[in-house]
Parts: C-alpha cells; structure tokens; sequence
C-alpha cells in the first residue's frame, strides 16, 4: 500500500480524490493549508492555484515525489516547470484522475528502483 498525499481545499473535491486513492488500494493523507511540511508520501494530488498548494507543489516537485495537479485555473507554463504526472481542470473525471494516480505511483517506483 503506498501512501498519496491529497492536498485540495475544497471538502467534497477531496473527499472524491480520497475514494479514488482508496479504491486503487492505497492510503489518503491529507495536507490542509499551512501545515507543516507533509509525511513521507509515493505520490501526490495537489491544488497548485489556491492556498499554500505552489508551495507545496514546489516542496514536493524538490523531494522528487510525482504529483498529479488538479486546479480551477488553466495550466501556467510554471506550473509545467515543476513536471506533474498530469495537470486537470476541474472538474474532470475521475477515471482520468485513477489513471493519472497509477502513472504517478509508477514513476515513484522507477525512482525508487533507479536509486537503489
């Protein structure tokens, strides 16, 4: 079970984002904004557009850890810079969000396996 770190604002968005996590056999962790700097995680879905969520994004972007980017604003060539797994407009489908997930911890284990 690799653990995802859900960091979305809005309650009902991460409640669904937390359902697609479990149901793809992995453990939620939620960050609300302004917490301290978040457990050791596989992956991410990350807000980049409101609250701490670029911060974050940027945090996590430096520690390696693929994240998946789910906003109300349009991609920013910034944000592009920080290499999301994928980038969704809200609101998208959830499907598309389980794919992207399985991508994301994919990637996390290539890293894993090429740093061992």
């Amino acid at each position: 079970m690799k653990r995802v770190l859900v960091a979305e604002p809005n309650g009902d968005v991460r409640s669904l984002i937390e359902i697609v996590v479990r149901r793809l056999g992995h453990e939620p962790v939620v960050h609300v904004d302004g917490a301290e700097e978040p457990p050791a995680v596989d992956a991410a879905v990350v807000e980049p557009g409101v609250g701490d969520g670029l911060a974050l994004a940027r945090s996590l972007f430096d520690r390696r850890v693929p994240t998946v980017f789910t906003s109300i604003f349009p991609v920013e060539p910034e944000l592009l810079d920080l290499d999301p797994v994928a980038y969704f407009v809200k609101p998208f489908p959830l499907y598309a969000l389980a794919g992207a997930l399985t991508a994301a911890l994919a990637r996390a284990g290539a890293l894993c396996a090429n740093e061992a």
